[in-house]
């Protein structure tokens, strides 16, 4: 096998995550794929991984070399499309992480129609709340909904983030609709533990206001869950309470004040170089999609 194969099997253990998984899906042995990967290492004159045929771990140089491996590869699969005048299609498997309510009502209810204006692509949808190592867990992208600080990623905007304070009509007749910010210490206030504090922007600005309640939860759809039945008041996206706004069943509060727009949903990717053409696809697929005013504001503005 030449030296392009062993960069491919090298690759393909680092996704797969074992070199006998990696073996499997290559139709090699784990005996083959280990001796491959000793004469890359040879060659190198370098330790790329610590392995055994259950388990690698990149070395920090094992790491750097594998980020270049892929760009190389996914610069010789734009390549061949092009030749073979398959470049206007994705094909392959197009692996994505997103969070798990946002996947589910605005990615999944779609990923037919691209699949089917890509027939020669399979789609290996995670949904997950914890952000993923996309190179290392072997991701091709990810959907984050975050005030993106600066990372050696490849963002690109997808849709803006309006995230507005709501609470249900049973619990605003109960406890009185907040007047004021100030207001908002008397009342129950509902954030994941992980969100301690709602940066929210008003009529003097920016200002940080820490949510006070009886609920601690690590996930944000038991706070969902909780603002409707009438626990409190929360901050939450419109995309995530579209539907409860329009049924009457949330109502915002203290209209004045809405979260960052600095949060925005973002395509999260390694490298701009040599972007593979089923990320490219499905990227512009839901950047169109959603666009500068998302489908669920517009629907939500139209009532």
């Amino acid at each position: 096998m030449n030296n392009l194969g062993d960069l491919e099997i090298f690759a393909r253990v680092v996704s797969a995550g074992s070199m006998s998984a990696a073996g499997r899906e290559l139709g090699l042995s784990p005996a083959v794929v280990s001796k491959r990967l000793r004469r890359l290492e040879d060659r190198l004159g370098t330790r790329l991984m610590q392995r055994t045929t259950r388990q690698i771990s990149l070395t920090e140089a094992g790491q750097g070399f594998y980020e270049r491996v892929v760009a190389i590869l996914a610069g010789i699969e734009e390549a061949e499309a092009f030749v073979s005048r398959r470049s206007a299609l994705a094909h392959g498997v197009l692996k994505v992480s997103a969070p798990t309510s946002f996947g589910r009502m605005h990615i999944a209810p779609h990923i037919n129609t691209f699949m089917q204006a890509n027939p020669d692509l399979g789609v290996n949808l995670m949904l997950r709340d914890e952000f993923v190592d996309i190179v290392g867990d072997g991701y091709d992208l990810a959907i984050r909904i975050a005030e993106l600080s600066d990372s050696s990623l490849v963002a690109r905007k997808l849709a803006p983030v309006r995230r507005i304070l709501v609470a249900s009509p049973a619990y605003l007749d109960k406890h009185g609709m907040p007047e004021t910010l100030g207001d908002l210490d008397s009342h129950v206030c509902l954030a994941p533990h992980n969100n301690d504090t709602w940066k929210l922007e008003g009529p003097q600005g920016e200002t940080i206001h820490r949510p006070l309640g009886p609920l601690q939860t690590n996930s944000s759809e038991v706070v969902r869950e909780a603002v409707i039945g009438g626990v409190g008041i929360a901050l939450r996206s419109t995309w995530d309470i579209g539907a409860e706004l329009a049924d009457q069943r949330l109502v915002q509060v203290l209209p004045a004040y809405e979260g960052s727009r600095n949060v925005a949903i973002h395509a999260v990717y390694a490298s701009r170089r040599f972007l593979p053409a089923k990320v490219r696809l499905f990227i512009d697929y839901l950047a169109e999609l959603y666009g500068p005013t998302p489908y669920w504001d517009r629907e939500q503005g139209a009532r």
